[in-house]
């Protein structure tokens, strides 16, 4: 760790929330996958080109998570056995509206965003700026993708009131 000057010990503890999050981000990728082939109806077209530009982006935070770990001289977890048994989120059904499936995507995003948050909040009392920087940037990327996809369910009564003075 001398390279880095990281303590090694600090390092563990954030490496093993790092973890958790690749077991997270494994699993919000195969749903999107299966949201993206499984979705059907009026909104096929938007979400099945939306799941398939989320899944891209999870699969590139997968590679990155995994490769800021090997960074801090640890082994990332690589099977799914450990990933199902590790991470925050759950599978879900294929056989499910539209609707359900933006739900079910804005729940993980919360959990995600909590596990990134542990993250970030770990990585600080090590101070490990390279990890506060790379999951930052994805604590932003998430939270505007949320409100998007917020965006997307509401109804046009569900309009944004304005602040008051």
């Amino acid at each position: 760790m001398n390279y880095l000057g990281l303590d090694k010990e600090k390092t563990a503890k954030t490496v093993s929330e790092l973890n958790i999050l690749l077991a997270d981000y494994h699993l919000y990728y195969q749903k999107l996958r299966n949201f993206h082939w499984n979705v059907i109806g009026k909104n096929f077209f938007d979400l099945h080109e939306k799941f398939e530009e989320l899944y891209d982006e999870a699969k590139l935070k997968v590679d990155e998570i995994a490769e800021r770990i090997l960074t801090l001289r640890y082994q990332p977890t690589s099977n799914m056995s450990e990933y199902l048994k590790d991470s925050n989120l759950k599978e879900s059904p294929s056989d499910i509206s539209d609707s359900k499936m933006i739900e079910i995507l804005l729940e993980d995003h919360g959990l995600l965003l909590k596990q990134m948050r542990k993250v970030v909040e770990i990585a600080d009392k090590s101070g490990d700026e390279g990890t506060i920087d790379l999951i930052g940037a994805y604590i932003r990327e998430l939270e505007k993708t949320s409100w998007m996809l917020d965006a997307w369910k509401m109804k046009t009564s569900d309009q944004h009131k304005p602040v008051k003075k």
